[in-house]
């Protein structure tokens, strides 16, 4: 019986016809033009009124960005702050505004520019201060600080004062007076204070480390102890003649986490008050908090190691005591809660659970729940709790994993049912950034085919008010593109299961004839890879290989983020790495029963970070197959990931050590039998190199033939350097062309 349940081909979005011409992707094209360039836009600021907002626009005469004031009802627009007015003292052009934000009167703007990476993100920089009223640009830090040398510098509530971190200590300084006050005293390499260390950042997105209080008198900070994390030694041999040590603090799965607290200190400087929270330091995390609007205690989660029980607990900053008020356990694990907030003056506070078996949000007072979101289908993610009209907005696609798109519920359940905000007539991926009041939004959209287009929209009944981004020259190039649309589909396994995947097949496509077939994947619990969204340069590499001849798939196993239920994400607990590859391979042999287009002996896969991991996964678990594979950046051995991660989904390995033992690719390398290509960066500080080189051995211990291709003092995205995204890809598709011959037979 033919298990193919459905195709849904997307051709709305596909502009091209035979009357037009038709040009050839390259990897020049795509990777080394701006051909291809997606328009974006700046960040924009929302006032409170709820129709006002600010946007950058850049001015070609200053050589800079003005800022502009927008009102969503009338139209109007004019000049708050203008390019030329960010000239510092001595300088010729005006501040780089990479991001910004409005003091709470609105008379004040703090601008974060001349930014350096930390890890993955810019997160730090250097911050100015402009006064609209005096039109004077103040520097903060003061005559000892540093060029970039300011972290997560924002305004307290009344303006008067910003608060930043600096050499992992938090300062406070008087915007009027300069007037600076340091609130730590010992932030060292391993003490950090107001920001966190690379596990927390890494796996816990958790960078910005402090908090005002509302009222302005107090800051509320994490002290993370990195002293008992061990160095991890990468080697840069290309800056110097001598090669040059490389440190990350960076605990592996197996070693206990860094130690941290959370403590309270008054702006005009003293003592911290610690929060007295139960439970080992090295043996929890801490990885969020928030004020109580009265300013007198904090709502902190705590997580145990293995991430199976959250617990929260109200703290009170006069003497750091502290009260347990909810807590969650899992069988499998649990997620940090984001959208985490306090309503109705503090009484009840918001917490998203799967414990109904799908994603969903409840307003818990006093140790009672109330589910307020759509039951039987996820709640993927908070747009706005908008409190004052009694609306939760937010993010869901309950009729198809692979999209996303705007719903509201009442936040009393017995006011109303859950309703759909995006027109019916827009099938794909959106995204919106709703204004306080619920009135209006920024609204992004695209779908597979189509790129991004951003505009104002006004809600509920989504009215387009006007148009950021169109996106129209990208559109146009992609039209004279020969290009075949990315169909999308669900195969039914022989157990009944149902794998979301999509398919681009070449523009010449002929079913009578064989084709090879290349498989993206990345299959982890961070990843999913069949969306109906616009992916960019991604995109454009898989219809370039369509254009060579191979067809392009990906699907969605279990253990994937995709919006199916508790079950479906969490049954791979304790099985990364197995399930997946068993999913991925059950759904080729059901693919090669529904269609003899399929070149069996002609089957590729490839895919980064955990795709690559995945890749070697299909490889090494069932060489007869797949034929040929090229692993970027790959986790050979679970054991020499970070802790937080693969504890969360593997278990402590001195707990649960078969987990890793099966999950772990290098364990099946002896299985090999097709060709293989591994791609690593040297000095990846998050999937370290050491795990390829283990790989290696193991394969030469075997006398297992393969290709390595390494990228000197390259990180995880492998793309410093000039030339070394084009030269990436060159590679992979020469190896590709090379071992998986292409076009039709």
């Amino acid at each position: 019986m033919n298990r193919l349940i459905s195709v849904l081909i997307l051709l709305t979005a596909l502009r091209v016809t035979n009357a037009q011409p038709v040009s050839e992707l390259s990897l020049e094209r795509i990777y080394n033009s701006r051909t291809f360039e997606s328009q974006r836009m700046g960040p924009l600021r929302w006032f409170d009124d709820g129709e006002s907002f600010t946007t950058l626009i850049y001015n070609v005469e200053d050589s800079g960005f003005d800022l502009i004031k927008n009102n969503s009802n009338t139209g109007g627009q004019r000049f708050l702050v203008r390019a030329k007015d960010l000239i510092p003292a001595g300088a010729e052009r005006p501040l780089r505004v990479v991001d910004y934000q409005w003091s709470e009167d609105q008379k004040k703007l703090l601008i974060f520019t001349n930014t350096a990476k930390v890890w993955r993100y810019h997160t730090r920089g250097d911050y100015w201060v402009f006064d609209l009223t005096t039109k004077s640009l103040i520097k903060l830090g003061g005559p000892s600080a540093l060029s970039s040398s300011l972290m997560f510098a924002k305004f307290s509530p009344d303006g008067t004062k910003v608060g930043y971190v600096r050499a992992h200590n938090i300062f406070v300084e008087d915007v009027k007076t300069g007037h600076i006050v340091q609130l730590t005293q010992d932030g060292a390499e391993r003490i950090i204070n107001g920001t966190f260390d690379w596990a927390y950042e890494e796996e816990f997105s958790c960078r910005d480390g402090f908090s005002w209080s509302p009222d302005g008198d107090q800051i509320a900070y994490w002290r993370i102890d990195a002293s008992s994390i061990r160095d991890f030694y990468m080697v840069n041999n290309t800056d110097s003649i001598y090669s040059q040590i490389v440190l990350v603090q960076y605990p592996k799965a197996g070693e206990k986490p860094a130690k941290a607290k959370i403590g309270v200190v008054s702006v005009a400087g003293g003592e911290t008050v610690w929060m007295n929270i139960t439970g080992d330091s090295d043996d929890h995390y801490l990885p969020r908090m928030i004020w109580h609007p009265d300013s007198r205690s904090l709502l902190v989660q705590q997580l145990n190691r293995a991430q199976n029980h959250n617990k929260v607990f109200q703290c009170f900053i006069k003497d750091g005591s502290t009260r347990w008020v909810y807590e969650e356990k899992e069988a499998a694990w649990l997620e940090t809660v984001d959208d985490f907030a306090y309503l109705n003056k503090g009484h009840t506070f918001s917490w998203i659970s799967e414990k109904n078996g799908w994603k969903a949000l409840y307003l818990i007072q006093e140790g009672e729940e109330t589910l307020i979101s759509a039951k039987g289908s996820d709640m993927i993610s908070v747009a706005l709790i908008d409190e004052q009209n009694g609306w939760l907005y937010y993010i869901a696609s309950p009729d198809n994993p692979t999209q996303r798109y705007l719903w509201r519920t009442p936040l009393n359940p017995n006011k109303g049912r859950p309703e759909r905000i995006t027109p019916l007539d827009q099938p794909g991926w959106h995204t919106y950034q709703i204004a306080p009041n619920g009135s209006f939004a920024r609204h992004s959209y695209s779908n597979a085919n189509t790129p991004e287009i951003i505009d104002l929209v006004s809600l509920p009944d989504h009215r387009i008010i006007r148009t950021f981004v169109d996106n129209d020259k990208l559109a146009n190039n992609v039209d004279q593109l020969g290009i075949s649309p990315k169909e999308f589909l669900r195969i039914e396994l022989a157990s009944e299961l149902i794998l979301d995947a999509f398919m681009i097949k070449p523009i010449d496509f002929d079913a009578q004839k064989k084709y090879p077939v290349l498989f993206y994947v990345y299959g982890e619990p961070w990843g999913q890879t069949v969306q109906d969204q616009w992916t960019g340069t991604n995109y454009l590499w898989h219809q370039m290989l369509a254009q060579q001849g191979y067809i392009v798939m990906s699907i969605d196993n279990r253990g994937t983020p995709s919006p199916r239920g508790r079950d479906w994400r969490k049954s791979v607990y304790g099985q990364i790495g197995v399930l997946a590859s068993e999913d991925q391979a059950n759904a080729l042999l059901q693919l090669k029963q529904n269609y003899s287009f399929i070149d069996e002996d002609r089957i590729g896969i490839w895919g980064w970070s955990g795709g690559g991991s995945m890749t070697l996964n299909m490889m090494f678990r069932y060489p007869d197959l797949y034929h040929t594979g090229m692993s970027v950046a790959p986790v050979p051995d679970q054991r020499l990931y970070d802790n937080i991660y693969q504890e969360r989904y593997s278990g402590i390995p001195q707990l649960m050590p078969e987990s890793y033992q099966l999950g772990s690719p290098v364990n099946y390398a002896k299985n090999l039998k097709g060709n293989l290509l591994i791609v690593h960066g040297t000095n990846d500080d998050n999937v370290h190199y050491q795990g390829t080189e283990v790989l290696i051995n193991e394969l030469i211990k075997h006398n297992k033939i393969f290709s390595m291709l390494a990228y000197p003092g390259r990180s995880h995205s492998i793309n410093e350097g000039e030339g070394t995204t084009l030269h990436l890809r060159t590679s992979l598709l020469d190896y590709l062309k090379k071992h998986l011959e292409p076009g039709a037979k």
